[in-house]
């Protein structure tokens, strides 16, 4: 039973040019400061609802009051705590496309050729 085993490649390292790629699409965003979805809406739900059961008896009730303290938390959320990004999506050189949420880089440009460094939330799209 020889050969590659499961999670395992043939060859020992990726190519470096694997992580190249050119910019198809530069975006300026605001982004939530630590990057993550927002809970405004889940406690601004949680509170609307017990408000909305405490105004009636019915279920309906319950549901609007979520459903307009989601809204407000929501509304909350987005005028705390908003930093600027960029989205910047890349055509990689092995055909995929991958688009990476990141700090502004002025020097990024659509068409300019690129590198992709780390992975996951600490991927970065640098110059090449």
């Amino acid at each position: 039973m020889g050969g590659t085993k499961y999670g395992e490649t043939s060859s020992t390292a990726a190519s470096q040019s694997d992580r190249d790629g050119t910019i198809a699409q530069v975006e300026n965003i605001q982004v939530d400061d630590n990057y993550k979805l927002g809970v405004g809406t889940a406690v601004g739900a949680v509170a609307g609802g017990l408000l909305g059961a405490g105004v009636g008896d019915s279920t309906t009730a319950t549901v609007a009051g979520a459903v307009i303290g989601g809204v407000a938390g929501t509304y909350a959320e987005s005028k705390i705590s908003k930093k600027d990004a960029q989205r910047i999506t890349v055509n990689m050189v092995t055909g995929g496309r991958v688009t990476i949420t990141q700090p502004i880089d002025n020097r990024l440009r659509e068409g300019m050729r690129v590198r992709v460094e780390g992975s996951g939330e600490n991927a970065r799209v640098v110059p090449r």
